[in-house]
């Protein structure tokens, strides 16, 4: 878990990347993905993207206000992929003194 904090409209947030909010994420850009895709089923997804928008904005301290939902949410994802990018960087670089030494054998 780490904290991220940001600044949107002039408002300081900060949140707790946990399990839950970093699969609420992952959530929610699966529900932008197939509305992109399929925009007839938007309508079906539209009130799921709310609720997990909502779920999310819900683990930001201090609470959110209403105008500022969009671009809380675009900082919290970019914070999410940005954790991504750096497990998946130090699991390759952990991985690579085991390849080179495998080929010394």
């Amino acid at each position: 878990m780490s904290a991220k904090e940001f600044e949107v409209n002039g408002t300081d947030y900060k949140v707790v990347l946990t399990d839950q909010v970093i699969g609420h994420v992952n959530n929610l850009k699966n529900l932008y993905n197939a509305a992109y895709e399929d925009p007839e089923s938007f309508e079906d997804v539209s009130s799921e993207i709310s609720s997990t928008i909502t779920e999310i904005a819900g683990t930001v301290e201090p609470p959110a206000e209403d105008s500022d939902l969009d671009g809380l949410i675009q900082e919290i994802i970019k914070a999410v992929e940005n954790k991504a990018a750096e497990i998946e960087k130090e699991l390759s670089e952990k991985e690579k003194p085991k390849k080179k030494s495998k080929s010394k054998k």
